[in-house]
């Protein structure tokens, strides 16, 4: 009974954590860098600095949140009675709720700011000399971005990416708010250790946890030897 549910049931939900750690972390890779980026840059008004600090703030309200009101809220926004939600079902589109989509979108704004923090202070750090240096050798600003500013931050992008991995793997009332447990598709493994307890089947539950508490360990053992790296 037990290896039928190490199959069926564990590997299952640790299967569907990790694919939805890797998605939003290459999400916030591709989008989430620019803006950090935009963000750090020196404000020419007044107007665009207060901007920049109201997004900046925007942005940080997941650490200050509890996750099950960002949850509802993303709920609401994406269900099909109310916000996004509602005009895609107008358009004939299947809204988010209760699919692995609409569990890459909470996930996505929920780790956030474990992204965009570490690579906007990155590239704070990159001295004005240099990027006045590559404006004069490299007139695109693209391909300053992409030549010298991405390069100069590549340590808070590794940093960023391996915190955002481990908060999304752990992630537990915004998941279970937007994507219930529908195993296969939006059970995570968070979700299925609580419903081992429930359960009162500890066994399975200890099993989980320790896959959890490894992933956990590998985690924090590569961002502290990226943090050393920065360091020096």
């Amino acid at each position: 009974m037990m290896s039928q549910f190490l199959i069926s049931d564990m590997l299952l939900p640790v299967w569907v954590s990790i694919k939805l750690a890797a998605i939003t972390t290459l999400c916030l890779l591709l989008f989430a860098t620019p803006l950090a980026y935009w963000l750090a840059k020196p404000s020419r008004g007044n107007i665009i600095g207060r901007i920049k600090i109201l997004l900046m703030g925007v942005i940080a309200m997941p650490l200050v949140l509890p996750p099950t009101v960002i949850g509802f809220y993303l709920l609401l926004l994406l269900s099909p009675n109310f916000g996004i939600g509602k005009w895609l079902t107008h358009y004939n589109i299947s809204a988010f709720t209760f699919t692995f989509e609409g569990l890459v979108i909470g996930s996505i704004i929920y780790s956030l700011p474990f992204y965009v923090q570490p690579v906007y202070a990155q590239f704070l750090r990159i001295p004005a000399s240099v990027m006045e240096v590559a404006s004069l050798l490299e007139p695109s600003r693209l391909r300053r971005f992409i030549r010298v500013s991405l390069p100069q931050a590549r340590v808070g992008i590794i940093l960023g990416s391996l915190i955002s991995f481990a908060h999304t793997i752990g992630e537990f009332g915004v998941v279970l708010m937007i994507g219930g447990s529908i195993s296969g598709e939006t059970k995570v493994v968070s979700i299925a250790i609580y419903e081992q307890v429930e359960a009162l089947n500890y066994e399975a539950a200890h099993m989980m946890s320790g896959i959890l508490i490894v992933m956990g360990m590998i985690m924090v053992a590569l961002i502290a030897s990226v943090n050393k790296l920065n360091q020096r």
